[in-house]
């Protein structure tokens, strides 16, 4: 009896971690920016909180929307080019076989072997073979439409939550300084978190993510502040 292979790669979580980290960066840097820049013109805090909770709103929304059309359009050619395969399959089945031996052969095998393996592929399953080693299309990495829209939306407004939640509880006075702080500890952790759980240096991950998140934010502030002085 075989062994099941139970050995699992961190390329598994790319189709929801993606979609996930995108989600909660924007979620926190959008609407932490979007604080920062309603509060540096000078507005209410009661106006604050309702930018901050339209932003969040108008955020998952669009990044569900975004997500799904997208891996949708990636959904959709992945699908066209497997129904041209089959057709291939069909109509050309000793083309198939050498065009997957050769591909066989580019990666090293020699010849002899190479038509051997393909062989016993097709034998078994061709089309599988051909959308694997011929179109590059895995089960892992395959598009995943439905996934990547809820992980996002789902992600951004937790993301957004956070700077929202200390904008609630923060002092008016203080509202500024406080929201930048705590947003750039969530994202540090963000960037801690997505690093590790992709397998990817952690420092890396926490100077790229913080860096540009601080700098959106600064941006957006500055210009609040500007039109907050023209005001």
């Amino acid at each position: 009896m075989r062994a099941r292979h139970l050995e699992r790669h961190r390329t598994e979580r790319i189709g929801w971690l993606r979609a996930a980290v995108l989600g909660a960066n924007d979620g926190i840097v959008s609407t932490a920016s979007l604080v920062l820049g309603v509060a540096a013109a000078h507005a209410t805090h009661s106006n604050i909180l309702v930018a901050g909770i339209a932003g969040l709103v108008a955020g998952a929304m669009s990044m569900a929307a975004g997500e799904y059309v997208s891996v949708h359009s990636q959904a959709d050619t992945e699908k066209a080019d497997i129904e041209r395969e089959r057709h291939e399959l069909k109509t050309d089945d000793a083309g198939e076989r050498k065009e997957l031996a050769a591909i066989y052969v580019g990666r090293g095998l020699e010849p002899a072997l190479a038509k051997q393996v393909a062989d016993q592929l097709m034998a078994h399953d061709g089309l599988g073979a051909h959308v694997r080693d011929e179109l590059g299309i895995s089960q892992a990495l395959s598009a995943r439409p439905i996934q990547a829209a809820l992980a996002s939306a789902a992600s951004f407004a937790v993301g957004a939550a956070l700077p929202l939640l200390v904008t609630l509880l923060a002092p008016e006075a203080r509202l500024i300084s406080v929201v930048s702080v705590t947003s750039l500890v969530f994202l540090t952790l963000l960037g801690g978190v997505a690093a590790r759980a992709g397998g990817a240096p952690v420092i890396k991950g926490v100077v790229r993510v913080t860096f540009w998140g601080a700098l959106a934010m600064a941006l957006t502030a500055g210009v609040g502040a500007l039109f907050g002085a023209v005001a």
